[in-house]
């Protein structure tokens, strides 16, 4: 049995892997487009690569897919965050999990994880071919033509598309003329840009609790926030940035949030805590007395932009004052004109529809033997390391090739 697999990232060789696990005697191919295998494994995580997400259970786990939800769940049932670990550990690759549940290689190298994949491929006689771009496939009497753009043609008797994500529908066009639908692609886990917002001049403060809306949409999120030279980002304005994926697109990335950064929404339960604080501080600037868990950059911003003086004391507040903090603190309003995505760790929102997809195989509806494994569905997480764990869990169920 001749199997492809198109698409030599994550998901790809994870597939390979586990085919070979499971057919000895099969002949497994990787073919790569680019000369560079495993790019985004590199990169991922700052070099550290995000493998996966500590958390165990399933509802919550599905929780954090923005697309395929509902799919993902019954796929985890097969594979998911623990079977990952062990065969890591299985595998001689020690893994840690961080106070936020994103689980690295213990070495901090993402290298670890390139290094056990291509040892695998290596003692499983997989074969690995770079620079070979597929552009169309073709299946009679049961076998597949698979074409490369060099016009080299080669045969297989099993396909497994394991493409990653695409940014444009052009790229995709060839799975589409083979009858899958195609939701359209648009960028997922980005970060905003603010040009005219003079709070990216604290570039680099980081505020751990806050609570962010989308202005005249429904798209909430809340988490720990980054201040850039170019605007926002952190883990609640990307968890944000996937989850309104679609909404941001049709708004051509130009919006309002508003800002709760203390995330609280009783502003009774504000106005209360603000004045317990002024009451032990009444002789002391504003500016100098610690309200909530503000970094000190921040809290000095927060207070000129309300044009309190730096010698203003916590008596001389007054009901106006108090109203200004609160306001400042639950409802401060930012405008993205634009969005900054990382071109080698992009995550799209879109790709083959799901419901030409089994979950339970990962087999495609319309053309049996042609199976899918990750972003190249219409598939895809928040940041923590659940886009990785996605390819993980259908890459391991594709690998089954039912007959």
């Amino acid at each position: 049995m001749k199997i492809a697999i198109i698409g030599g990232g994550a998901g790809g060789f994870f597939t390979a892997i586990q085919i070979k696990e499971n057919y000895p005697d099969s002949k497994v191919v990787i073919f790569e487009k680019t000369n560079k295998i495993l790019s985004k494994v590199k990169i991922s995580g700052g070099g550290r690569c995000n493998v996966t997400n500590a958390c165990t259970d399933i509802t919550e786990l599905s929780k954090a897919y923005p697309r395929g939800e509902r799919f993902l769940k019954k796929a985890f049932h097969q594979f998911n965050t623990t079977d990952i670990q062990k065969w890591f550990k299985n595998k001689n690759v020690p893994l840690i999990t961080q106070n936020d549940n994103c689980v690295f290689p213990k070495s901090q190298q993402s290298q670890s994880i390139i290094d056990c994949f291509l040892q695998e491929c290596l003692r499983l006689n997989i074969k690995i071919e770079t620079n070979h771009n597929v552009i169309k496939l073709l299946k009679s009497n049961k076998v597949f033509k698979v074409y490369f753009k060099d016009k080299n043609i080669q045969k297989f008797d099993k396909i497994v598309i394991a493409t990653g994500g695409s940014p444009k529908i052009k790229t995709l066009k060839w799975l589409e003329e083979l009858g899958h639908n195609i939701e359209d692609p648009v960028p997922s886990l980005f970060t905003f840009n603010m040009p005219n917002e003079k709070i990216t001049k604290l570039m680099g403060v980081v505020v751990k609790n806050t609570l962010i809306n989308i202005q005249k949409t429904k798209l909430k999120t809340k988490g720990s926030l980054l201040i850039t030279h170019w605007g926002m980002s952190g883990p609640a304005i990307l968890k944000l940035s996937a989850y309104g994926a679609r909404i941001l697109n049709s708004l051509n990335y130009n919006f309002c949030i508003q800002v709760n950064w203390i995330n609280i929404v009783n502003t009774e339960l504000v106005k209360y805590k603000i004045e317990n604080i002024i009451n032990k501080n009444l002789n002391k600037k504003v500016q100098n007395v610690k309200f909530f868990d503000i970094p000190i950059r921040l809290w000095k911003y927060l207070l000129k932009k309300i044009e309190f003086s730096e010698d203003k004391t916590c008596h001389q507040l007054g009901k106006k004052g108090i109203d200004k903090l609160i306001n400042i603190l639950t409802n401060d309003i930012y405008r993205a004109e634009g969005k900054t995505t990382f071109k080698e760790e992009f995550v799209t929102c879109g790709g083959v529809s799901l419901n030409d997809i089994d979950a339970n195989t990962m087999q495609s509806k319309v053309i049996k033997n042609l199976y899918f494994t990750g972003e190249v569905m219409n598939i895809d997480g928040i940041t923590g390391g659940y886009n990785f764990q996605a390819a993980w869990t259908t890459a391991f169920i594709a690998a089954k090739l039912q007959t």
